[in-house]
This record gives structure tokens, C-alpha cells and sequence, in this order.
């Protein structure tokens, strides 16, 4: 962790070149003006400590210059009690907090401990969260070619838009764009851009001040300046009026908002990200969206393709959306029919996970004895496969594509004998199968049709050579040569 402490007393600064003791962290020292900045553009800055006099620099003020070069900075004040006020306007303009001098390195240590912590912590989670992710937003060559770019530019202020159709979690992506920053321990404010009415949208994002329009009884914070030092996420960008799209093209342009009925600028270090179903190029040429705005939001493009063309992850979704219904509800579902879950796999969702997620959710309210059957899903869905679901629950045929095919044996079975094992378990048990089954017998399925090339089977199942090796772990399946 690099952390830069200026203040123009040599003594404070040589006290703590030598007794400095805190383990993984690197010193950028300072007591004059004229070496602060170089120092600052030369290297990045984890957490600063700095003194109120060098706060302004040729009429730049240090903390929007630090927080926009090394997004995520925590930036603590060090004052005494002339120059307090100083360190209170500094605050506004988004330093953490101040420190009274003199201030011990004692005091100076316990601080960057503390922040030290939170990185480890946070790039431990992180780690966690993208093993996770892989699998939840779907293990697929044009996602992880997303995830891969979400990976390197959530540590950036770069502006995100995210196209793709209502439900195809934009939201979600925009959230771990956030978590992945360096701003995640501040807010990500999500808005629907859409959803207010034209009058009420530029009061409800900047603010406003008492008596600006009627009905204004008092000051309004805007969700700007609740956003101030984590993520805004604006959703339906597209939907916003052209006295608005102005307003943000400014605030992209200079970090500043004005609440409605004031003049005063209020610097805020918010990161935007935006979103929208609809075609904006398409807009920008029937005028009804700036195309300089455009070009603003437009720094990084990721297009979310819809869940039909994600098919590899719908069991997956289905699995998660089991267990967080059952951290809601209580209600605990253990198996989930054949036919449920070929109808699940074969139909279109033209609402995208949004559309997933309420389907399981009614197929669990109408589930009893902990399984999910084909009458429990709605009537749309069951339609969609109706024939061959109900082939497949009588096991008179087999059916041409399933997300997750039965499969009967305990290491790679020969593919003449697969259709008479499968008949033989159905028949003379009558047992249903857990999912955690049904996914072994799949990946055994897949590992016979391809005589055992681990390649050739993550390219059937859509999924990476870890995650291949992750679930034959998992699921106990023996790995043969």
C-alpha cells in the first residue's frame, strides 16, 4: 500500500521516515511544495495524509486531483485549529476525515492499518466472488470474454454502458463492476431513469433547493451526491429528457453538479455507469439522444446477450434462485422433476433472468414435499415443451436436447448402453433425482459421447477446463487418462 504523507513540518516528516514500522507499506514523503507534485503524478496513492496549507496547488485543488488520478484513495486531513475550516471544506469536496496536530505516527499507523485491512479483506472476497461469477453469469467463450474486460476496467472512473434486452441483468454486471472497484466501500445508487416523471427527474438525480419549484418545503440531496464516492447506475439512460442529458454531459465533463434552484457547483467523485434497452445510436439520429453524451457513456460497450443464447447457465440460475428463495421463505426444495427441467431448459424467456427468477419463484410456492414438478411451473412455460416433457416423464422417448440428461453409472459408460440405463433407473425405482444427480449423470453423459476428451466435452457443455475439473471434483466422478 502507497501512502503519501505531506505536511511542511521537517520534523513531523523526519520523525516518521524513522519510526515508521507498519509491514507492506511504501512511504511517499513530502515537505514542500514544489516536490508534491511530481511525487503525486509519478506514483499511485493508496492513502494520503495531508496538510491543509498544500490542499491547493496552482489554484488545483489536491483532493479532486488525487481522488480522480487514484480512484478509491482515502484521503485524511491534517489541521490544526486555525486552519480547521480548511479541512472541513476539504471533506465536502470528499476527503475521508481530518486529523488535529500534532498528530502522533502512532496515530498515523492505526489508520493505515485499519485501511490496509479493508484492501486485504475486499481482494480476498473478490477472489471468492469471481470463482461464483463464472458459473452464475455463465460459463460461455462471449461471457467470459465480458468478464475478462469487467476485470480490468472495474478498477478504472471509466464510464460503463451496458446494453442488452429488459432482464438480462445489466443491473447485476453494473453491481460487480461496483464491487470490483476500488469504491466499493462506498454506495452504488441504482436508478431507473424511466421510472420518475420528466418534471420530478432532474430534482430527484441533482438535488434541490427549499422553494425551487412547488412543493419544495426544503433542501433535497439528489442521488448524485448520494452516490458521492461510489457508483451511480443509470438505467434506461435513454429515457432521460434533453434538459437532462445536458446536465449529465456537464457533470461527465467536470465532476459538478448544481442543485436545482442554486448556482453553486458542488464538486462529487461519483462513477457512472449507464444502461439501457434500446438502440441510442438509433436515437442520436432521430435526435432524441446527444451524441456527444454517447460518446461520454460510451468509454467501455458490454452487450449482454439475452438467456436463450446462455443456455449452458440456466440450471445453474435455477440452483441459485432455489437457494436464495429458501433464505427468503424458509421453504427448501431438493429435487426438481426431468420434465420441470427440460421444460425450464427449452423455453425462450423473452424476459431474460428477470423472467427466470419469477418462474422458480412460482414453481416453489406451488411445489410440495421439497420437489419442483412439471404442474408447477406456469402454463406458458409447461407449453413450450408440453410433448416432449411429457415423453420424458413416461420414458417413451428420449428427448433431442436437455439441459441436464439422466444418466446411470459411476464412471464413463459405453453410449450403446446409456438409453437401457437410464429406463432401468426410472423404472425400478420410481425415484426422482436431486439435481447435484442429475448434473454427475450429465457430465458422465458428456464424457462417454466424447470418449473421455476433456477438450471435446467442455465445448458440448459450454463451460471452461476448470470449471470441468472443479465439478468432476465435486461430484466425486473418477478422472481417467
Amino acid at each position: 500500500m502507497n501512502i503519501l504523507i505531506a505536511d511542511l513540518d521537517d520534523s513531523f516528516i523526519s520523525d516518521i521516515r524513522n519510526s515508521w514500522s507498519l509491514k507492506d507499506t511504501e512511504l511517499i514523503l513530502c515537505s514542500d511544495r514544489e516536490s508534491l507534485m511530481p511525487l503525486i503524478k509519478k506514483d499511485s496513492v493508496d492513502l494520503a495524509f495531508i496538510e491543509v496549507p498544500l490542499l491547493t496547488h496552482s489554484n488545483m485543488d489536491m483532493v479532486s486531483f488525487l481522488k480522480e488520478k487514484n480512484p478509491g484513495i482515502e484521503i485524511f486531513v491534517l489541521c490544526d485549529s486555525k486552519n480547521w475550516p480548511g479541512a472541513t471544506s476539504a471533506i465536502a469536496r470528499g476527503a475521508n476525515s481530518f486529523l488535529m496536530k500534532p498528530a502522533s505516527v502512532e496515530q498515523l499507523e492505526d489508520i493505515a492499518k485499519k485501511i490496509q485491512a479493508q484492501q486485504q479483506n475486499q481482494s480476498t472476497h473478490q477472489l471468492m466472488e469471481s470463482q461464483v461469477l463464472d458459473s452464475l453469469l455463465g460459463d460461455t467463450p462471449e461471457m467470459r470474454k465480458i468478464l475478462k474486460t469487467v476485470y480490468k476496467i472495474a478498477p478504472t472512473t471509466s464510464t460503463v454502458l451496458i446494453t442488452g434486452e429488459s432482464g438480462s441483468g445489466k443491473e447485476f454486471l453494473a453491481n460487480v463492476i461496483h464491487r470490483y472497484s476500488k469504491r466499493a466501500n462506498f454506495p452504488f445508487v441504482a436508478v431507473n431513469c424511466g421510472a420518475i416523471p420528466e418534471n420530478l427527474i432532474e430534482s430527484e438525480l441533482f438535488g434541490s433547493k427549499k422553494g425551487s419549484y412547488t412543493g419544495s418545503t426544503a433542501d433535497k440531496k439528489g442521488l448524485f451526491e448520494s452516490a458521492n464516492g461510489g457508483t451511480l447506475f443509470l438505467d434506461e439512460v435513454g429515457e432521460l429528457s434533453p434538459a437532462t442529458q445536458v446536465k449529465l454531459l456537464r457533470f461527465l465533463q467536470s465532476h459538478e453538479i448544481r442543485r436545482v434552484g442554486e448556482n453553486e457547483a458542488r464538486y462529487l467523485d461519483v462513477r457512472i455507469i449507464a444502461a439501457t434497452n434500446r438502440d441510442l445510436q438509433l436515437a442520436m439520429e432521430d435526435g432524441r439522444f446527444r451524441e456527444d453524451l454517447y460518446y461520454r457513456l460510451n468509454t467501455f460497450h458490454l452487450h449482454l446477450p439475452p438467456l436463450r443464447e446462455r443456455r449452458p447457465v440456466i440450471p445453474t440460475l435455477v440452483h441459485y434462485f432455489v437457494l436464495k428463495n429458501k433464505e427468503i421463505t424458509g421453504k427448501e426444495i431438493t429435487e426438481l422433476e426431468p420434465a420441470a427441467q427440460y421444460a425450464l431448459s427449452k423455453y425462450a424467456y423473452p424476459g431474460n433472468i428477470r423472467e427466470l427468477e419469477n418462474i422458480v419463484e412460482h414453481a416453489i410456492v406451488l411445489s410440495e414435499g421439497g420437489v419442483i414438478r412439471l404442474e408447477d411451473l406456469p402454463e406458458n412455460v409447461q407449453e413450450e415443451a408440453r410433448e416432449k416433457t411429457l415423453a420424458i416423464s413416461h420414458q417413451k422417448t428420449e428427448p433431442e436436447a436437455i439441459a441436464i440428461p439422466l444418466q446411470s453409472s459411476s464412471s464413463p459408460a459405453k453410449a450403446d448402453n446409456l438409453r437401457e440405463r437410464k429406463a432401468a433407473d426410472t423404472e425400478d425405482s420410481g425415484d426422482i433425482l436431486s439435481l447435484e444427480e442429475m448434473e454427475r449423470r450429465h457430465i458422465l453423459h458428456a464424457l462417454s459421447v466424447c470418449k473421455n476428451n476433456k477438450t471435446e466435452v467442455c465445448k458440448k457443455l459450454g463451460i471452461s477446463r476448470a470449471t470441468l475439473w472443479r465439478k468432476l471434483k465435486e461430484l466425486q466422478i473418477p478422472v481417467e487418462d
